[in-house]
């Protein structure tokens, strides 16, 4: 049987990083906001190399028969992964040499160079040194065959060479010397005259200053290096054992782990790159060519001077219409099903929701599922406080969210000693669902309400993380939430689930059956349709399931940020998928699935994505939206994006990330026009609020 068409996942998110890049060039994007974009496709491709390739590398390893199921070749995937990264490192360079540094210059901002340094500045510098940086500094000769310093995993260093005063003849020889912007800003400004803003790195003030550390030599050249090591935690997934004892065990191993990426300065020579390669016993799919500087992620951080002009405007997060300021927040989600959309709403509501809970006397339980937790949370202190105030609180604590297991480990313990019965990782999988719920006593019974939601209960990410969440008492959510909450407590769920699609349970049956049901509908010749949001789409069956209703004549629109395996387009298999993928100033990450139902139409939220390591291994939520009036918001704000002619590209069979362009002459850029939808709703409710208010 010939397998169906299939992008690998890992060349599908190297497009996908390619569409960050290719942000960073845009004109229409404030100067400053293109540097982040330069900085998050540095972070994205440094975790890409941590965890993907790192995992690929060991794919090398097994034997031939398991590698034959594969259906691709280890060797031959990362030969293309370094092709494209390659290309898209030269094209880095280009955008930030070429555009974004002389457009800064037009500005009155100017990247210096040691060598551009005046007499002023170059005492600074030396100053700034002597003062900040000697401490960190670290300088060491290399010497073969004996033991050499430890690459710290995504730490800066110059590789340095040298040769002796004495014997200007003499043989080359090879230093490090750390570069410490772990310990102090990336970027320092300079003392400059009028409106002039005068900048250097770092690294350049560490190469002004090496000569100093290597007193008995002359310094011939400096070039940066860095080592990514890799990420992966390596957690057998067994059912037996001390799940957290693994994983802090693990945590620790990742700061030694081998390297994934060796990334260096495309001008170093070769006798130095050689050197090195041997030294740290790097293999040559090791090493990677950069510019001049590296961990460019660290251009999140770049001083603005106050030039608020090269920003984005702000977009101020708006009220929600009846949470914010109510006085009874559980009345008002008794009384209605209530959805919010950040960052364009606040998040405060989410916060609220548990901080006023903690004080209510009629709250018995609260209970939360943590994914990822921001360092500085005013959730977990408001459940900390409800145990204060008599409350049953219990938190499940995913300690296997990758990045965040240190801070999840943290978190967890401080509850714990707190009082909060926390539950922490099931060996075997992940739970990713976005759950909490509140137990309340009224008029002598008991009353459930719930949060379920797309992004997690995160204060920091809820400001660049675009998402929904329902506040609900419909006790067919909550009961099911109750159900779910009390699954991961190891105790059996009461009854099954019949409308939250939860994964190890329903979830991917389920969407077989939402899906056939368009399918059918198609081949009877009645409308079928579906637009489906997600980040990544990556599953073989799925996948084949959209083929099938696609060549049964159902429309489906897909709107994709990230990995996308699918292949639309193809005449006879895929002509009724289209897709697009948006990137702007904030990261679209809410999953949104509606299905035309005969008319009847039925929309659902997720925490889920359509990959296998989600639909398959993951404990995911998917909820269905009930009222009706919700049901039509997330139709418009789905229908904005749909139609989206300025950030939109389309993702086709030929993977040229084209933007979306339509017969409109009216601009829509989804994220804007979504802000002022709200804005607009918010605006007619108080409206009509003081309508009601005139006329009583």
């Amino acid at each position: 049987m010939t397998p169906l068409p299939y992008t690998h996942r890992d060349i599908s998110w190297l497009s996908f990083n390619y569409r960050v890049l290719q942000e960073a060039k845009d004109p229409a994007v404030p100067l400053l906001e293109r540097l982040k974009f330069l900085a998050i496709y540095s972070s994205n491709l440094d975790e890409f190399f941590r965890i993907r390739v790192a995992g690929i590398r060991k794919l090398k390893k097994i034997g031939k028969k398991t590698r034959a199921q594969l259906h691709f070749d280890p060797s031959e995937l990362l030969k293309e992964i370094h092709q494209i990264v390659n290309r898209q490192q030269e094209e880095f360079s280009q955008i930030f040499e070429k555009q974004i540094v002389p457009e800064l210059r037009k500005h009155h901002v100017h990247i210096l160079r040691r060598l551009d340094l005046n007499d002023t500045q170059r005492q600074y510098v030396e100053d700034y040194f002597q003062g900040n940086l000697l401490p960190f500094v670290m300088p060491v000769l290399l010497v073969k065959r004996r033991i050499n310093p430890f690459l710290a995993n995504a730490h800066l260093y110059l590789a340095v060479h040298l040769r002796q005063k004495k014997k200007p003849l003499s043989d080359s020889e090879y230093a490090l010397v750390k570069i410490p912007s772990d310990q102090v800003s990336r970027f320092v400004s300079l003392p400059t005259k009028g409106d002039r803003h005068d900048v250097i790195l770092l690294d350049d003030i560490v190469r002004h200053s090496v000569s100093r550390l290597f007193p008995g030599y002359d310094i011939q050249d400096t070039y940066s290096i860095k080592l990514s090591r890799d990420a992966e935690l390596d957690i057998d997934d067994e059912f037996s054992g001390d799940l957290v004892q693994k994983i802090k065990s693990s945590l620790q191993k990742r700061q030694v782990g081998p390297a994934s990426r060796f990334v260096y300065d495309r001008e170093m020579p070769q006798h130095l790159l050689s050197y090195l390669q041997d030294t740290f016993d790097l293999r040559k799919n090791d090493m990677l060519p950069e510019g001049r500087y590296h961990n460019n992620f660290d251009f999140f951080r770049f001083p603005d001077f106050g030039l608020k002009h090269l920003k984005n405007k702000p977009l101020p997060p708006l009220a929600h219409p009846t949470l914010t300021n109510a006085p009874d927040m559980l009345k008002v989600i008794a009384e209605a099903d209530q959805l919010i959309h950040v960052p364009y709403q606040s998040f405060e509501p989410v916060i609220q929701f548990f901080e006023k809970a903690a004080v209510d006397p009629a709250v018995t339980h609260i209970k939360v599922i943590q994914y990822r937790v921001a360092k500085s949370s005013r959730i977990l202190e408001a459940l900390m406080e409800a145990v204060q105030h008599g409350k049953q609180v219990s938190a499940f604590v995913e300690i296997k969210a990758r990045f965040d297991e240190a801070t999840n480990l943290e978190w967890g313990e401080r509850l714990e000693k707190a009082g909060v019965r926390v539950h922490y990782s099931l060996p075997g999988v992940k739970v990713h669902s976005k759950l909490a719920l509140v137990r309340r006593i009224e008029d002598g019974h008991a009353k459930l309400y719930a949060y379920l939601g797309t992004g997690n209960f995160h204060e920091e990410t809820a400001k660049i993380y675009s998402d929904f969440g329902i506040f609900t008492a419909d006790p067919r959510l909550t009961n099911e939430v109750s159900n779910v909450l009390a699954h991961l407590e190891n105790m059996p769920p009461a009854h099954p689930f019949q409308h939250l699609l939860v994964g190890k349970f329903n979830l991917r049956e389920k969407l077989y059956q939402l899906i056939n049901n368009e399918l059918e509908a198609a081949q009877r010749g009645e409308k079928a349709e579906m637009i489906l949001k997600i980040n990544s789409l990556e599953d073989k069956e799925i996948i084949s399931k959209l083929y099938e209703a696609s060549k049964a004549g159902v429309k489906i629109r897909l709107i994709i940020r990230g990995i996308c395996c699918i292949v639309p387009g193809l005449p006879g298999l895929s002509e009724n998928i289209k897709i697009i993928s948006i990137v702007d100033r904030y990261l679209e990450h809410a999953r949104v699935f509606l299905f035309h139902n005969g008319g009847d139409e039925l929309t659902f939220l997720s925490s889920a994505d359509w990959m296998e390591r989600n639909l398959s291994f993951r404990i995911e939520t998917i909820f269905p939206v009930y009222d009706p009036l919700l049901q039509a918001d997330i139709r418009a704000l789905l229908e904005i994006q749909l139609n989206d002619n300025v950030k939109a590209r389309i993702i086709d069979r030929l993977n040229l990330n084209e933007y979306h362009r339509n017969s409109s002459d009216i601009p829509v850029r989804t994220q804007l026009e979504t802000y002022f939808y709200l804005k607009r709703k918010l605006e007619d409710w108080k409206e009509e609020e003081e309508e009601n208010i005139t006329e009583e």
